[in-house]
């Protein structure tokens, strides 16, 4: 009988198929293949919540494919720091990106062994975009490695993507940990936040709390539901491009909205912002 906990693909050395992953997790939201069993039970309790649960993994995504073209084509940005790439997909950042800035440079930053292994086997042919193995939650250790100052030029703008992160971290220190990204760019750059969202309405806040409570207390351990004046800390020193903090499916949509969102997708907002 074949074992349950594996993926199709061939397992890393170094993974713990016991744990969830967040990228894993992610994966199993967008309906991979790269995850186990472990990670597929994060889903289903936090379907048991919220049966539209994957419709903020969607939304997240959809989300980061727009402010991408956003940032390539009207912004002009050539070099992004992705912070928690995640497992390749269809339309990664460097494949929106490149598509309209072709000599654009994009470096993914993770520390999941699967994601290292994919990712590096994906991009080995493509000279502009790398891979760099670590803590997206240590600043000072992401912006330290020779392998990120080398790769780009921080003396030019940056985006600095944030894409369905910050939620994985818990403690109070988010702020922080942006002000230290923000820092080290220069004027002119931008940044790009997605993240779970606690519209602080009784309708919304209830079915926030249930997920929030799913994802704190599976075998992942986070995934925390901010308020819109927590989430706005997260951009110091930055105007907020229009539309500014909105829901995710509601920052510049790709067309008309022919049905309403659900009450998942009005859980989950994203902004970019450009430091002054």
């Amino acid at each position: 009988m074949p074992d349950s906990s594996k993926a199709p693909s061939s397992v890393p050395v170094g993974v713990d198929t016991t744990r969830a992953s967040i990228a894993r997790v992610y994966d199993a939201f967008l309906g991979g293949k790269d995850n186990f069993e472990v990670d597929r039970e994060v889903l289903r309790g936090v379907q048991a919540a919220a049966p539209q649960a994957q419709d903020l993994a969607w939304s997240n995504r959809n989300f980061l494919i727009r402010s991408c073209r956003f940032l390539a084509g009207q912004a002009g940005i050539t070099q992004y720091l992705d912070c928690g790439s995640g497992l390749p997909t269809a339309e990664n950042t460097h494949q929106v990106v490149q598509r309209i800035q072709p000599d654009a440079k994009v470096l993914y930053i993770d520390n999941d062994p699967v994601v290292l292994a994919h990712g590096r086997a994906l991009l080995e042919e493509n000279e502009n975009t790398l891979f760099v193995s670590a803590d997206i939650f240590e600043p000072d250790e992401v912006l330290s490695t020779p392998e990120v100052r080398e790769f780009l030029d921080f003396s030019q703008p940056i985006a600095v993507m944030q894409a369905g992160t910050l939620h994985h971290y818990i403690g109070s220190e988010g702020a922080e940990i942006m002000q230290k990204y923000v820092d080290a760019v220069v004027p002119g750059s931008y940044t790009v936040i997605s993240h779970f969202y606690d519209p602080e309405t009784p309708e919304h806040t209830e079915v926030a709390q249930r997920m929030e409570d799913k994802f704190i207390h599976s075998p992942m351990g986070s995934g925390r539901f901010r308020t819109r004046k927590e989430l706005m800390e997260f951009f110091p020193g930055q105007e907020l491009v229009a539309p500014g903090l909105v829901l995710c499916d509601e920052w510049w949509p790709d067309g008309p909205r022919l049905k309403p969102l659900n009450q998942v997708e009005e859980c989950i907002v994203g902004a970019v912002g450009r430091k002054l």
